[in-house]
């Protein structure tokens, strides 16, 4: 699923690729289902980048996330697969994914991935 999902990313032409600058997107309305129990998984991603030739284009980016609504995963294999997928598209300097699910069960969990590891 996860190539084939790849190719709802869109990129469009980084003008000042010279220069590094961070982006920081914040999507709060994150949505996935536990894999063991079925119910829904809320969380906010926040991703920071330094973009090299490319920059992600949003709308697709929330198309694409819209995608994982109806999967259940567990949160460290979703952060792990959203910031691949990322790097793969948009071939950032640098890029981190901070997955923070909200509690469920007195429990909050929060996943850090980073490109380059």
């Amino acid at each position: 699923m996860a190539h084939t999902l790849r190719a709802t990313l869109e990129t469009f032409e980084n003008t000042y690729p010279e220069r590094d600058y961070q982006i920081e997107i914040v999507c709060p309305e994150f949505t996935s289902l536990c894999p063991k129990t079925g119910q829904p998984d809320f969380g906010t991603l926040t991703f920071t980048y330094t973009p090299d030739r490319l920059c992600v284009e949003l709308k697709s980016l929330k198309l694409y996330l819209q995608h994982y609504r109806n999967e259940g995963i567990f949160y460290e294999n979703i952060t792990n697969r959203i910031l691949d997928d990322l790097v793969s598209v948009v071939q950032p300097r640098r890029m981190k994914l901070v997955a923070a699910f909200s509690a469920r069960g007195g429990i909050t969990t929060t996943v850090t991935a980073v490109y380059p590891a």
